[in-house]
């Protein structure tokens, strides 16, 4: 019984990091973008996030140190490439979208066109 029960532990400590990672995944920056009121360099980062629907936080890490955390919305759809969608307001790019393979992340804080 105490060898089930040590199996067991072993089988959920190591499931843990396998079902933390499903959230998050690497993007690239092509060009500076500024997220909420901090602007980011061009370069790769990892977009990780928590919660479901309309009710998303979005971290941004690079090299293991978070630079940003906003909300977003989260959207199930497919996508083929990881991709970004920003929006020029007054000469600045804002991140606007996030696209990674099967969810988009809409930024919150983003100005949308017209604003």
């Amino acid at each position: 019984m105490k060898r089930f029960f040590g199996f067991a532990l072993i089988l959920v400590l190591f499931s843990i990091p396998a079902l933390a990672s499903k959230n998050s995944e690497k993007v690239t920056l092509p060009g500076t973008v500024k997220v909420g009121s901090t602007q980011l360099a061009a370069g790769e980062y990892k977009a990780s996030w928590t919660g479901t629907g309309s009710s998303v936080q979005l971290t941004l890490t690079q090299n293991g140190k978070a630079v940003v955390s906003v909300p977003a919305k989260l959207v199930e759809e497919n996508h083929n490439l990881n991709s970004v969608t920003t929006n020029t307001q007054g000469g600045v790019d804002f991140l606007q979208t996030i696209q990674l393979n099967h969810v988009s992340l809409v930024l919150e804080s983003a100005p949308t066109t017209g604003q």
